[in-house]
């Protein structure tokens, strides 16, 4: 899986799984646009990588921000190889507690800034005949009764189509779309997760992830790593004949 100067772009690479897939693909041996939001998280991530990296502040809610960070990419590095579209957002909700804001709020960075970072990319893939896109969805996207909520599935079902359609569309021009898509994963929605357990049932957190654990048939939830470990496969030339696929890494919760 070597991604020697290779030139990555990965949003939502300042914490959890963004950020573990920025790292192991500088350890690949990739030059890694860090997209992210929070500049300070971005400079952590930028501080533990060093070398050729480039840290670019990115709302991925706003096209003119995309825009610009796959402008900095091709002046820092000259072409874009691979797009990891990581960054997401969401909170815990109630089917009547989803409101307007809240719908548009995910949709305008989970689904349509993620279409905008895949067309804006593929642009620059188009010129060099290849390129990798992948996204991250999650099992939610496949009806996981246990997500944090209705419209943050709707997005990720959204992502599994998008990385279906936009596969369709580009195998023309030798780009591969794929999407992973995780289960329960150690990262800032596992801990919202978990205290909403905690406060629900009364429970110490050791026990809310002892309970939500032994759900999964293999008896773990993912750490960021086991997912930067998929996104480096999917990236790599070990990956050139896969494309249009969806894949749980999950430990066992869904088996489509």
């Amino acid at each position: 899986m070597n991604l020697h100067n290779k030139v990555a772009i990965v949003t939502g690479a300042g914490e959890g799984m963004g950020r573990a897939i920025a790292i192991r693909f500088a350890k690949e041996g990739a030059n890694v646009v860090l997209a992210e939001i929070n500049q300070a998280a971005a400079e952590e991530t930028l501080a533990t990588i060093g070398g050729r990296a480039l840290a670019v502040p990115t709302d991925i809610a706003k096209v003119d921000q995309i825009d610009d960070l796959i402008a900095r990419t091709v002046e820092a590095f000259g072409r874009i190889d691979i797009l990891v579209n990581n960054a997401g957002v969401t909170k815990p909700l109630g089917f009547f507690e989803v409101t307007e804001a809240d719908w548009d709020w995910m949709y305008s960075v989970n689904a349509r800034g993620l279409f905008f970072c895949m067309q804006r990319a593929a642009r620059e893939m188009v010129n060099q005949r290849a390129g990798k896109i992948v996204n991250i969805a999650s099992i939610a996207g496949k009806g996981f009764r246990g997500t944090s909520n209705i419209a943050y599935a709707g997005t990720k079902g959204a992502v599994i189509a998008m990385t279906r359609i936009g596969a369709s569309q580009l195998a023309r021009y030798n780009i591969n779309v794929n999407a992973i898509c995780p289960g329960a994963t150690r990262t800032n929605l596992f801990e919202m997760g978990i205290a909403e357990a905690v406060a629900k049932r009364k429970v110490t957190r050791e026990e809310a992830v002892r309970r939500m654990e032994a759900t999964i048939p293999l008896g773990r939830s993912n750490s960021p790593d086991d997912i930067a470990n998929m996104a480096a496969f999917l990236a790599s030339s070990e990956a050139d004949n896969i494309t249009g696929q969806s894949f749980n890494v999950d430990g066992g919760l869904m088996w489509d």
